[in-house]
């Protein structure tokens, strides 16, 4: 009991305390919910549907239709009583319930009241800074390529999602070739490829054939890297061997890409990298380099997994490179432990929220106190979203300061930090550090009287 008090005490505490978003993919043009799809239809709701059975197992179009997203909504319909039990529902009736003031179910009934209701706050002016207000998010990062204009710039810093080098793609081996070839051919940011690309990939106006095509597609990637950006955005499939760059091995690989194996993507991907990495480290080392870690590719979404191997990989790959800052969105938590002794030893390496596969509070929980342990506050960023939808940005927030409360009274009890501390140490990782690291954000000097609950409902 005592415990829960004191949690209780501090989550008010924390909800003073202004959070910088440091990974998104809001759309500027549509920042808060479309329609109850863009809720209910969250790609980490849809995995929870499609455990319980619903048939529909893709993503929502990026731009659905009336027709679209009102078809899926009553197809999951059926689903949402198995799903009940979930943190990801628990985040739909935060939603529901805080923003909208919606506290009944959704049924056959009454889906549609609910999503004229939303569709109507939607059209409300203002109502994204509300919601970031509510929050008690002073500023998010999304990517460079939903930025339509500088209406939003106050909100938002960017981050390049463009070239994914080190990724793996069913059923291609050179994908990391392939990659600076798109992103060459491109001539400026682009959107990204999908986790899972559908049908044949298409043709590119310029062609990797040796090694010195690589570098100038490289060196074309970073000169065409927005000014404004504060980082750009990777992923480190653990299918690939990584090992130092061997100028034989890549040329010999090279030669063999219309025959390329598991040996030649291991090399394409290693020798891509490291040549992104020098060009990058001379010319843009001030922009943060963000990566995903431990989401692998499955037929729908992906999977968690990570090897051993790897994280040493990593550690190796970030030693060579003391002048970039490397920052880990893990999705697997089961390494978290040994990406906490890299970050020790390496102070160019930080680690970010819970990504993915590992945003559930029995994990966040985890990494929370595995990091507040072993990590200095300069090291650790305690909150991102990953949100499409302001919404989703607001229940996680309520999520991870509920559960930031509840492991900083474990350890005031325990005698580790006093109540002041443990509000310094919470304000350091939700505000302090990632501030840093997105450029000085500035905090208010009130946050709003009205935002995030400090108590939620249990889930």
């Amino acid at each position: 009991m005592e415990e829960a008090v004191l949690a209780r005490a501090l989550e008010r505490s924390l909800a003073e305390i202004p959070l910088v978003d440091v990974h998104t993919h809001l759309s500027p043009d549509h920042l808060a919910a479309r329609g109850l799809h863009d809720i209910l239809l969250y790609h980490m709701v849809v995995s929870d549907l499609a455990s319980a059975g619903c048939p529909d197992r893709h993503r929502l179009s990026r731009e659905p239709t009336d027709e679209e997203a009102g078809s899926r909504i009553e197809r999951a319909l059926p689903f949402l009583p198995a799903v009940g039990n979930t943190s990801c529902m628990w985040g739909v009736r935060l939603i529901l319930e805080d923003l909208f003031g919606w506290k009944g179910p959704i049924t056959q009934a009454s889906w549609r009241r609910l999503d004229g209701l939303i569709r109507e706050r939607a059209g409300s002016k203002g109502r994204a800074r509300e919601i970031m207000a509510r929050a008690g998010i002073v500023q998010s990062c999304t990517d460079w390529y939903r930025r339509k204009d500088d209406s939003v710039d106050d909100l938002f810093g960017y981050s390049l999602e463009w070239g994914f080098f080190a990724r793996c793609q069913p059923g291609e081996c050179d994908t990391a070739l392939y990659e600076v070839e798109k992103a060459w051919s491109d001539g400026a940011p682009g959107v990204p490829r999908p986790n899972v690309p559908e049908g044949r990939r298409p043709e590119t106006a310029q062609r990797v054939r040796n090694l010195d095509d690589i570098e100038e597609g490289m060196a074309a990637y970073v000169a065409g890297m927005p000014p404004n950006i504060v980082s750009t955005a990777h992923h480190f499939s653990t299918d690939i061997d990584f090992s130092e760059p061997d100028a034989g091995r890549a040329r010999a690989a090279l030669r063999r890409r219309g025959r390329a194996g598991r040996e030649e993507r291991d090399t394409y991907a290693s020798w891509v990298q490291e040549a992104f990495y020098r060009h990058f480290e001379e010319k843009r080392a001030e922009v943060l380099f963000q990566f995903s870690f431990g989401a692998e590719p499955l037929p729908f979404e992906t999977g968690s997994r990570m090897r051993q191997s790897t994280v040493a990989a990593l550690g190796e790959m970030i030693a060579r490179h003391p002048r970039i800052r490397f920052q880990c969105l893990l999705g697997s938590a089961h390494v978290n432990q040994g990406l906490c002794t890299l970050a020790r030893e390496l102070p160019n390496f930080s680690l970010a929220g819970y990504w993915w596969h590992s945003f559930f509070p029995a994990f966040i929980e985890r990494a929370i106190e595995e990091r507040l342990d072993m990590l200095s506050t300069a090291s650790q960023v305690g909150f991102f979203s990953d949100a499409y939808t302001l919404e989703w940005s607001y229940a996680k927030a309520v999520v991870v300061r509920r559960i930031l409360g509840k492991v900083l009274a474990r350890k005031v009890l325990l005698g580790q930090y006093t109540k002041a501390r443990a509000v310094e140490v919470a304000r350091e990782i939700l505000f302090g550090t990632p501030s840093r690291f997105m450029g000085a954000v500035v905090a208010p000097a009130a946050l709003p009287r009205k935002r995030v609950r400090a108590v939620p409902s249990s889930p």
